[in-house]
């Protein structure tokens, strides 16, 4: 992409912000640009937030029903899925599918909820609650 092709088109989920991208210059080398962003942009980050919000909820009601544990709630409340969560917290991905277990996650010992608890930017005494 060309730097005057580079889209100024607006996109509200960036907050008024402006984001950088990378672009070819008129000598063919390239620069960085600076853009509000464009319409598709928005689009999707819209509906990758919706579908997230719609995951969080889910959990909820599986919290409310004693099928999951609130880990799970959280993780999706944080826009995170399975795969982040363990490249956060270092912790394999089998395990913290295992941590969704209710059982299994009121026996967690208090370090490992406080990793969860950082890895999500929540505080511990929230980690038990889907709220």
């Amino acid at each position: 992409m060309l730097t005057n092709e580079v889209p100024q088109e607006g996109n509200a989920t960036l907050g008024g912000h402006r984001k950088a991208l990378y672009a070819r210059g008129a000598d063919g080398r390239l620069r960085i640009v600076q853009s509000v962003g464009w319409e598709v942009e928005e689009i999707v980050t819209r509906q990758a937030v919706e579908d997230l919000n719609r995951l969080a909820e889910e959990a909820r009601q599986r919290v409310a029903s004693g099928l999951t544990s609130a880990l799970e709630y959280h993780m999706h409340k944080a826009r995170m899925d399975v795969a982040l969560l363990a490249q956060t917290t270092g912790l394999w991905q089998w395990r913290i599918r295992r941590h969704f277990r209710p059982a299994v996650f009121a026996s967690l010992s208090p370090a490992l909820r406080q990793r969860y608890a950082e890895a999500m930017g929540i505080g511990v005494d929230r980690l038990d609650k889907a709220e």
